[in-house]
């Protein structure tokens, strides 16, 4: 009844791999015609066709990594451990192309853990694959999209508005406050994304954890629930992850220099 369920929703067959390839060269297009790249040029194209092949490539190992994985204690901390590390670097390379990107395990790691660690401990999220690593995965990827667009923004911004941050050394502040005065308002929307998915639920979208009870066959309440958990949780990982990446700015140690 599942499976009918979601083959209902999604059919995996020749057609959906032909929208797919569609669908990814239509984006592919559109960032070439328009050069949507920060030099001006086409490559965000290419960028856009290899993360689709990527993304194709990895799905298809981890779908047959996870069937092994739930099953075994061990495995399943070393697969999130796996998680942290390639979202921690694919964050850190993002932000700065120097040796500094490691620091961004911290923004991402730091908010996760612990929150999976006291939802683990509450009893609310059990030591099973099939609960934890959706639930870990998510609350990852906000991390890590937070941490990317934090540092991002409070870096551009430190590059263009230099001269108010020597200004403020000039006043009396110390570098970390300068650079905080810089970067915090900037900074801070990186939690809009974030903000709009959890205001607009329900209304706008239906988030995946949602529509998946749903076809699992939980009840409405039930999935609306887990829901509310997971984009609360998220937000919390969110904030967290902001501001130790705003932290990390302004000392100095999250930085594009040589």
């Amino acid at each position: 009844m599942r499976t009918l369920a979601a083959q209902a929703l999604l059919p995996v067959d020749t057609a959906l791999a032909v929208a797919l390839l569609v669908l990814l060269l239509v984006a592919a297009a559109a960032a070439a015609a328009f050069r949507l790249a920060p030099d001006g040029t086409r490559g965000r194209a290419r960028e856009i066709l290899v993360a689709g092949v990527r993304a194709a490539a990895q799905l298809a190992v981890v779908s047959l990594a996870i069937g092994w994985v739930v099953h075994r204690t061990a495995a399943l901390f070393v697969f999130l451990l796996l998680m942290v590390a390639v979202a921690s670097r694919t964050a850190g390379r993002r932000i700065t192309p120097n040796g500094t990107w490691w620091w961004a395990a911290l923004p991402i790691a730091g908010p996760v853990v612990p929150v999976v660690t006291g939802l683990t401990l509450a009893g609310l999220l059990p030591v099973r694959g099939i609960a934890m690593i959706p639930v870990t995965g998510i609350l990852i990827g906000g991390a890590l999209t937070a941490t990317v667009l934090a540092g991002r923004r409070a870096l551009d911004e430190l590059h263009t508005r230099f001269g108010e941050f020597e200004a403020g050394i000039a006043l009396g502040l110390a570098d970390h406050e300068a650079r905080l005065e810089v970067i915090r308002p900037a900074a801070s929307d990186a939690l809009l994304p974030g903000l709009d998915q959890t205001r607009t639920v329900g209304l706008v979208t239906l988030p995946g954890a949602f529509v998946g009870m749903l076809l699992g066959g939980a009840s409405p309440v039930l999935a609306g629930a887990v829901q509310l958990f997971v984009l609360i949780a998220l937000m919390a990982v969110q904030t967290i992850a902001v501001a130790a990446t705003v932290e990390l700015v302004a000392r100095g140690l999250l930085h594009r220099g040589a």
